[in-house]
């Protein structure tokens, strides 16, 4: 009986691991049926121009043991073997390629290794004697004498219906009698297939569902699955968050040496940078909300000017990914602020001179 708690379909690894173990949808049944079916395909194609061959057969054994004495070595022997050959070679190629096929068809190559490996329980007589009278074994039986029961009846059923002509089959000529008993074979032959095909069906399809129910894993196993092909979820998100925090503390080091910030002015924050060798300007940090705050904080700490311009904020922050220049579209509005940043910037710079070479020429004087 299937485990209760597996619920869940089986997943790629899981069937992989199942085949490297050997464990595919395979009936031997469906293999049997269909190798049957081709050798009695062979035995009524090549039948039909039988009569002929082994007449000249015969008649070649017939002529040399009148003119000759038979020897083992002798062309008897030769006639034989072609004669054996070209009939056991066709039916046995039939067989051999359709088994392959059907086996391929079934479940493709498989190479278990594990499945080949030497186990010592495989090799104690208690362990095969209790698998002999266990239920599998029983249930093993009954699945035989099922198609074996259906075959009888199916040519008990024949029989009955030509029963009338058997009788009067003893007053036919031997041509007629071979014709009855060749078409009853035939007619108990096809009709035996086709209920042991059927069966083979039924088999793969048994196989199958039983297969799929071994296969199936529970919530459990499906964690544990996940845990050893991307390793535990705890620890994955404990590095993504260790990670997060070092992308933050490295953006946030590089928004000192940012030249402007945009604002929103309180959600989002955008750090700037450009310099004249530069092709266009980059953004070095952005955050939202309380990112935001840290970076205007560092702004103020460092003497940067912040400028509100709410759509180029948010524009800025949800197109380009730190580390990026911006896009051609917003050149404009950047170059605007930036502009406004220079000239203050150039501003406070004369402001500076101004006061340095006055603090200078007061100091000339009182030298003097």
């Amino acid at each position: 009986m299937a485990d209760s708690n597996k619920t869940e379909q089986a997943t790629p690894r899981q069937r992989k691991r199942a085949r490297d173990r050997g464990q595919v949808t395979r009936s031997r049944e469906l293999n049997g049926a269909l190798s049957m079916a081709a050798v009695a395909g062979v035995l009524y194609l090549m039948g039909r121009q039988s009569v002929f061959g082994w007449t000249a057969y015969f008649k070649k054994v017939l002529d040399s043991a009148r003119a000759d004495s038979i020897e083992p070595n002798g062309p008897l022997l030769y006639w034989t073997s072609i004669q054996a050959m070209r009939w056991v070679f066709p039916i046995v190629l039939a067989g051999l390629a359709v088994a392959l096929v059907t086996a391929l068809a079934q479940g493709g190559f498989v190479f278990a290794a594990e499945a080949l490996a030497p186990k010592l329980e495989r090799m104690s007589p208690a362990q095969k004697l209790s698998q002999m009278v266990s239920l599998a074994a029983l249930s093993t039986i009954l699945k035989s004498l099922i198609p074996f029961g259906a075959i009888a009846w199916v040519g008990y059923a024949c029989i009955q219906s030509h029963w009338a002509e058997i009788l009067s089959s003893s007053y036919t000529d031997a041509r007629r009698f071979a014709g009855l008993l060749t078409g009853l074979l035939l007619e108990i032959c096809w009709k035996s297939g086709l209920i042991l095909l059927a069966w083979a069906g039924v088999d793969y399809l048994l196989l199958w569902r039983k297969n799929e129910s071994d296969l199936k894993m529970s919530r459990q196993d499906l964690k544990d699955e996940v845990k050893e092909s991307e390793g535990n979820p705890a620890s994955k998100s404990r590095i993504r968050k260790l990670q997060r925090q070092a992308r933050r503390k490295q953006m946030l080091k590089a928004a000192e040496t940012a030249t402007v910030v945009v604002t929103n002015p309180t959600h989002y924050a955008v750090a700037l940078r450009y310099e004249p060798n530069m092709a266009a300007p980059l953004v070095v940090a952005k955050g939202l909300d309380v990112l935001a705050a840290k970076i205007k904080e560092i702004a103020r700490q460092n003497d940067i000017p912040v400028m509100e311009n709410k759509p180029l904020a948010q524009a800025l922050y949800k197109s380009v990914e730190v580390g990026d220049p911006i896009p051609s579209a917003l050149y404009h509005a950047v170059a605007e602020i930036l502009v406004v940043v220079f000239r203050a910037q150039a501003e406070v710079r004369a402001r500076d001179a101004q006061r340095i070479a006055a603090a200078n020429r007061r100091a000339e004087v009182r030298a003097i």
